[in-house]
């Protein structure tokens, strides 16, 4: 039975006989020694019967017009769905949120807020996820061990807290946010929000899940109405079907290269048509989670058959059921209209690879040797990586093992360093269990953590220090310095599977699919495309009792006590933001003007800093310290106009801010697109800038400015960024009578004293208006809870 079963599998991959007995004998008997069980779902199941009801509210305001499943389920979502008619790209709505989860770097801030809002638990259902702190070095549970040694006090406050306030709280090494969300949280039609911007993983399941700073998580914790601009939709059509050497990742790839960074912002992106069902729900997560590479508000896809399968398969039978018997709600209306339409024949689809420096630099994997040599880069990989919260999933692993095998049976060995990274630990123990762990591990693989690791920089990294090199990883981010913080490390991404075959070539002009090595008997080997299964045979393994995932709805302890240390550097109690004095701003020093990419890593870097991310003073030492002044084209160095010296941007700030000199940042296009990173808002906000102006904003990071008091703009005609220098002085008209939609004046007093006049606008909604009157969201929010 086994034989044939092989035997036909070899005839429809090209592989050996002895390559599938390889890749297949240890699942064929294996054993559970910790099965998945059901879950409890009743925290988890969307309340589908009340937003099929406010759908019906909503139908009726829209005159029955069909709505795309992306409508669906925003509008479904209405706090008070009578009392807003929903135009996409105008109206600000109103939405109660089903859930919130929270990394560990970005749940700091969101909890120390949140202790100030005077509520003793959450609204609704919410995690924390101990991801974002363990550094890679000598690989999984050793990095694990030293991660709680170095983070104790950290992690004793998130636990803390979660016990006070009945958060669940997932354990270092438990795995990453979107992986572990993604096995037990998300579910089709629901709205979650996520303290990380590539939290539109859950879109896999069919599930809205939106990016956001913790003032934002904030809002749905307190049961405070979380506010969106009624998103634009983006109708992908999806047909055929993607062949053997093509992957999920490969579609995302070659839409960031359509799309760009900024092709998104503001929508969100739906896909539809036949080619759907032959996607994965693994694999269809993979395609959602890099929609923020592209700006989009969220991305997802309708409830399939996959999906069915794999809430059965992670113990979530109920919440199948439930989605099956509202599967008409779980699809966007026939007849339904999109902004715009995109169309990609799955069957078309060839891998690519993306990079350096930028997401959206898309090459076929077909073009990519000559690339590499337009560019006079040497041909050489120095590393591969694979796994991260984008590529970590049973299907990917499998895929990757396969190419990983018939490496080994051909007596090759990879030729880079190789670094896997599963995502969570259901995922490892089941890769360890079906012999995938093994095949990486024999290949001369470092397996890591169940974390973030190397993909948000946490990556104690010893060779080619300051040498220009080339990896490869299976990541969703690429900027410069993001991984091991050099500058000179190119990242190229790619499928998982692609980056293990070029890791046993070594060099970057390898072309897998066409390309030969040499194997241990002289002779050219040439690997046979990938397989894979989407899921595990044996069903998923839950891992250690170490790692027992916590209760969907923990009771809060009020008894608990969460203690900051006064003279920790590592956690500091937030003090609330001035309000504003409503007055118009005056005296308003250009601190620099960006030119150029700057993302989040550059206004707030990552790395070693994410020690300090519960320390606002101590995290807003590196603020903008990657931002390129275009005065003087070098990276932070700016003139302090007061002592006509130049210092680094952080301490021209702290001067200005010690004078009280308010200052403002003049920014280029998409300014802080990348990470859902508070901290560029709130450190900017903490050393004395009232407002920034920017040809364009990132949509997360202009919601985030606005949270804090911070008062975004963009030039009326963008042009105008040329004419503004560092050292120049603005003062306001307009503000003092802010409204939505009305244009404000800059009046700009250059360095020699001549003068002219800036228009400048804003999407500021009544809402967030009241914030910045406030002096920051969370100020509005404790005053209600307080008269509450």
């Amino acid at each position: 039975m086994v034989s044939a079963f092989l035997s036909c599998t070899t005839r429809k991959t090209g592989l050996t006989l002895k390559q599938q007995v390889a890749l297949h004998s240890v699942r064929t008997f294996a054993s559970f020694t910790n099965p998945v069980v059901e879950k409890d779902c009743r925290s988890i199941t969307p309340p589908y019967t009340k937003l099929n009801n406010n759908l019906n509210k909503v139908r009726r305001i829209l005159s029955n017009r069909p709505l795309t499943l992306a409508e669906k389920i925003v509008y479904s979502h209405l706090t008070n769905p009578e009392e807003t008619v929903p135009v996409r790209g105008e109206t600000y709505l109103k939405l109660s949120p089903d859930r919130v989860a929270m990394q560990d770097a970005s749940a700091q801030m969101a909890l120390l807020q949140f202790m100030l809002s005077g509520m003793s638990t959450t609204a609704v259902p919410s995690s924390i996820h101990c991801d974002h702190l363990i550094e890679a070095f000598a690989g999984a549970d050793k990095d694990v061990e030293t991660s709680i040694k170095n983070n104790k006090e950290i992690f004793d406050f998130l636990e803390s807290a979660a016990k006070k306030y009945g958060i669940a709280f997932w354990k270092p090494g438990s795995g990453i946010i979107h992986q572990i969300v993604l096995e037990n949280y998300a579910a089709p039609g629901g709205l979650m929000l996520g303290t990380d911007s590539h939290t539109p993983n859950a879109g896999g399941l069919g599930m809205i899940a939106i990016g956001v700073g913790g003032a934002d998580a904030v809002d749905a914790m307190a049961a405070i109405s979380w506010e969106l601009k009624a998103p634009k939709i983006i109708g992908v059509r999806l047909t055929g079907q993607l062949q053997p050497w093509a992957s999920p990742k490969d579609v995302i790839l070659k839409l960031a290269g359509d799309l760009t960074v900024r092709g998104g912002t503001g929508h969100i992106i739906e896909y539809f048509g036949q080619g759907v069902e032959t996607l994965s729900c693994t694999g269809m997560a993979t395609i959602c989670n890099m929609g923020a590479e592209v700006g989009a508000t969220t991305s997802l896809f309708p409830y399939t058959h996959r999906m069915r399968s794999y809430l059965k398969a992670t113990g979530r039978s109920q919440v199948a059921q439930a989605a099956d018997a509202n599967a008409h709600f779980l699809c966007a209306d026939e007849e339904s209209s999109y902004d715009k339409v995109i169309d990609i024949n799955l069957s078309e689809v060839e891998p690519h690879i993306n990079g350096p420096f930028t997401p959206d630099l898309s090459t076929p994997l077909s073009k990519f040797k000559d690339f590499i040599k337009q560019n006079n880069w040497k041909d050489e990989l120095s590393a591969g990586l694979i796994g991260s919260c984008t590529n970590s999933s049973y299907q990917d692993m499998s895929r990757s093992a396969s190419i990983a095998q018939q490496a080994a049976d051909a007596g090759i060995s990879v030729k880079s360093n190789f670094l896997v990274t599963p995502g969570s630990e259901q995922i490892r123990a089941t890769i360890e269990r079906d012999g995938q762990q093994a095949v990486f591990e024999q290949a001369g693989a470092q397996v890591l953590a169940n974390a973030c690791g190397p993909c948000i920089g946490q990556w104690n990294r010893t060779e080619e220090q300051g040498e220009e090199n080339a990896i490869m990883t299976s990541f969703n981010r690429n900027f410069k310095s993001r991984n091991d913080g050099n500058p000179k490390t190119m990242n190229f991404l790619a499928a998982p599977e692609i980056v293990t075959a070029m890791s046993f070539a070594g060099k970057l002009s390898f072309n897998p699919m066409t390309d030969s090595l040499i194997d241990k008997n002289g002779k050219p080997f040439q690997f046979q495309p990938p397989i894979g299964d989407d899921l595990p045979g044996q069903g998923f393994e839950a891992g250690r009792a170490t790692y027992e995932p916590p209760s969907p709805t923990p009771t809060p302890d009020n008894s608990v006590n969460i203690v900051v240390n006064p003279t920790s550097n590592r956690l500091q109690v937030l003090d609330a933001f001035e309000p504003w004095n409503g007055e118009e701003f005056k005296d308003i020093r250009v601190l620099v003007k960006v030119q150029g990419k700057c993302t989040t890593d550059h206004i707030s870097a990552a790395g070693p800093w994410l020690k300090y991310k519960g320390h606002l003073q101590n995290i807003a030492e590196n603020t903008l310290i990657g931002a390129q002044n275009a005065d003087n084209g070098k990276v932070n160095l700016v003139r302090d106009i007061t002592k006509n010296t130049d210092g680094t941007i952080p301490e021209v700030a702290k001067s200005y801010k010690d004078q009280h000199i308010a200052w403002t940042v003049i920014a280029d296009h998409n300014y802080g697109e990348g990470s859902a990173r508070e901290h560029a808002a709130l450190q900017v906000r903490y050393l004395g800038c009232p407002l920034i102006i920017s040809r364009s904003f990132a949509r997360i990071h202009e919601t985030n400015l606005k949270k804090q008091g911070v008062l975004p703009l963009t030039f009326a005609n963008e042009k105008d960024w040329e004419l503004i220098s560092g050292g120049d002085v603005i003062e306001t008209s307009g503000v003092k009578d802010i409204a939505p939609g009305k244009p404000v004046q800059l009046l700009v007093t250059k360095m020699d004293g001549s003068k002219l006049t800036i228009d400048a606008k804003h999407t500021m909604s009544a809402d967030q208006i009241e914030w910045f009157q406030k002096g920051s969201a969370l100020n509005l929010i404790k005053e209600k809870v307080g008269s509450a």
